[in-house]
Formats: C-alpha cells, structure tokens, sequence
C-alpha cells in the first residue's frame, strides 16, 4: 500500500508539472499569433481595402 501511494504522489507531481509547463507554452503562443494579427490589421488600413 505504501509503494503504491509512492507512486501515486510521483505520478500526479510529475503530471501537474506537465500541465504547468504546458500552459506557459501556450500562452506564449498565444501572444505571437496576437501580435501577428495585429501587425496585419497595421498592415491594411481602412482607405487600402478594396
């Protein structure tokens, strides 16, 4: 019983450190996208659309 709840606790702070790392990476992915659309949005002004 012991050596499965060392498992277990090993299994979900390994788990949650994945989801943790994961959420930074897309939120960093996030902000690019963002930034290239508004470098596009720049890009086409109102007076430029045909």
């Amino acid at each position: 019983m012991t050596q499965w709840m060392r498992h277990a606790v090993i299994a979900l702070l390994l788990g949650s450190s994945g989801l943790l790392a994961a959420c930074n990476t897309v939120e960093g992915a996030g902000k690019d996208i963002e930034r290239g659309g508004e470098k596009v949005q720049d890009a086409v002004k109102p007076g430029d659309q045909k």
